[in-house]
């Protein structure tokens, strides 16, 4: 078997696992019980399942995670958004993202990623969402505001994901509402972010702050950025 035939193996493996671990994940959440089930169910091999998710199900969880991102950018990509505002256009993503999510699935998540254990997964995680997003809607900053605008929607995406989960309003109507004042808060703390930029404060933050650079397109290490 080529190695490609091999990543093609694994990759059909983890979509039919996941496939039929779903069902249950609603119930028992992001279990390695509820992963071993799903593995007999889907007839996978235990070796190959365990290339797919060494980590058990954690991986898969993750994998779930992954999956809608990459389902965002599609989205996006096919969207029109030509008549909206950037800020229109972040909340699109941000209501995108959320519904191509399953509630229950992305609650048992929550509670997965509160784990100690677990924490730093989640935070990677939220930060691989918001940075397609800003991706996907061709942001061009290289410097700070890289990590600011990413670092700010993680508060606004993770936030709203919360207030979602509760939520029981009809249609969500509440949490597209929530998101609305969110971003729009957003937008005004940019404003007065421009406007003190044109200060001598804001102008020696800038020199201060000048050595960070977003991360190179070929930057290997886990960490987010580099320093120029």
């Amino acid at each position: 078997m080529t190695e490609r035939e091999q990543m093609n193996d694994i990759a059909k493996a983890k979509e039919d696992i996941l496939a039929a671990a779903l069902p249950n994940v609603l119930f028992d959440g992001w279990t390695d019980g509820v992963l071993r089930e799903a593995i007999t169910d889907a007839g996978i091999d235990l070796g190959l399942a365990r290339e797919a998710f060494p980590r058990g199900a954690i991986d898969m969880a993750l994998f779930y995670h992954a999956q809608g991102d990459c389902a965002l950018l599609d989205a996006i990509s096919k969207a029109d958004m030509s008549g909206m505002r950037y800020s229109q256009k972040v909340t699109f993503a941000v209501k995108t993202r959320l519904m191509l999510a399953d509630k229950e699935a992305v609650m048992r998540g929550v509670t997965l990623f509160a784990l100690p254990q677990y924490l730093a997964e989640g935070v990677k995680a939220l930060w691989s969402t918001v940075d397609t997003i800003w991706t996907a809607l061709e942001d061009t900053s290289d410097d700070v505001n890289w990590y600011t605008k990413r670092a700010t929607l993680s508060g606004v995406y993770s936030s709203t994901i919360l207030f979602w989960i509760g939520d029981d309003s009809e249609g969500d109507y509440a949490t597209w509402d929530f998101l609305e004042r969110r971003i729009e808060n957003v937008m005004q703390f940019e404003k007065v972010k421009s406007k003190v930029s044109d200060t001598p404060v804001g102008k020696a933050f800038e020199a201060a702050t000048s050595w960070i650079k977003a991360p190179s397109s070929d930057y290997k290490s886990d960490f987010p950025g580099y320093r120029g």
